[in-house]
């Protein structure tokens, strides 16, 4: 009898210290939700922070197109510029004071990043992304244009070149994704937890300010120069209604595979850009790309990493004007 008891008390103590961490827990993750819940923002209410003139907004393909259009609009040959994946635009800004003076230069928030938001039917194929270019091209009415994009944007630029070499006519690649299988010494965090299936999930919802510094952070090769005011901008752009579930769907259809073959086919001149602290996508892949684009030319940065653009923009600009010239 007496040894039921102890086992009945013990049980009973048991039980109140499971309930008393389910308690403890739930009272530490509503504390969690309620200092990192982030929902999203109306995009009505982040353009008047972030698209200021010359931003203009056109219709292409069931959406509201963040567009902006800047400099000789008698160039023969424009600039669009694509940025990489959860940038914007806004990404390219340091480069603007070294072209627009010379060039016609078209920056575009690519569907699913930015205050462009979602793509209608959630489509975020490397090939829906192609169309999307031509769209904006063909809005644009430019006959023939330069085509540049850092990371996702380089795969997108070099994959709308070989669809329309007649359209296409030179090739700046910063940092580029896809070509090649990555091995990443590092991916940034947000990248990770969109990625983990118990996660992904709830990321819709919340967004820790210190999970947006620590990825930008991880793709700057001196992460003190990920200030403020740029955590700022990305968190905001990551906020507009729809990005973040967007982000989940274009990282559940993404794919790598050896396109070196394809890439071998290329037939504009490209200019190759990498920062060699680039921790996502190793400099070992700029050389490959080097090796398979034919009428190619490398440059590599040694202080910079995976945004060379953004990170060094009067560095970075300069084999961007000699390439042009």
């Amino acid at each position: 009898m007496h040894q039921k008891l102890k086992r009945t008390h013990r049980f009973g103590l048991v039980t109140r210290v499971f309930w008393l961490s389910v308690i403890v827990t739930g009272l530490v993750l509503s504390g969690l939700w309620l200092r990192w819940y982030a929902p999203d923002i109306p995009v009505a209410e982040l353009k008047a922070a972030y698209a200021p003139m010359p931003s203009q907004f056109m219709a292409i393909e069931g959406m509201q197109v963040h567009i902006r259009d800047q400099g000789d609009r008698d160039d023969p040959e424009p600039i669009l510029l694509l940025h990489g994946t959860s940038a914007s635009l806004h990404t390219w800004e340091g480069w603007m004071p070294y072209l627009t003076p010379q060039r016609r230069v078209i920056r575009v928030d690519m569907p699913g990043f930015g205050l462009t938001g979602p793509e209608p039917f959630g489509d975020y194929h490397v090939e829906r992304y192609v169309d999307f270019v031509m769209a904006v091209a063909n809005a644009l009415e430019l006959e023939h244009f330069i085509l540049g994009g850092n990371s996702f944007g380089g795969r997108i630029a070099w994959t709308t070149a070989l669809n329309y070499p007649d359209r296409v006519t030179r090739l700046i690649l910063l940092n580029a994704s896809g070509g090649f299988p990555i091995e990443a010494e590092h991916v940034p965090l947000g990248f990770r937890l969109a990625q983990m299936p118990l996660i992904r999930h709830v990321t819709r919802s919340l967004l820790p300010r210190h999970v947006v510094r620590a990825s930008l952070e991880n793709v700057y090769a001196n992460p003190t120069d990920a200030t403020d005011e740029l955590i700022d901008l990305y968190e905001a752009m990551t906020r507009r209604e729809g990005n973040r579930t967007a982000l989940l769907q274009r990282f559940a259809q993404a794919s790598v595979s050896d396109e070196s073959d394809r890439l071998a086919t290329l037939t504009q001149p490209t200019l190759i850009l990498w920062g060699a602290h680039d921790r996502l996508i190793p400099v070992a892949n700029a050389h490959r790309y080097a090796e398979a684009i034919n009428h190619s030319q490398l440059v590599i940065f040694d202080t910079l990493g995976h945004v060379p653009h953004e990170e060094n923009p009067e560095l970075s600009i300069q084999p961007v004007l000699e390439f042009l010239r």
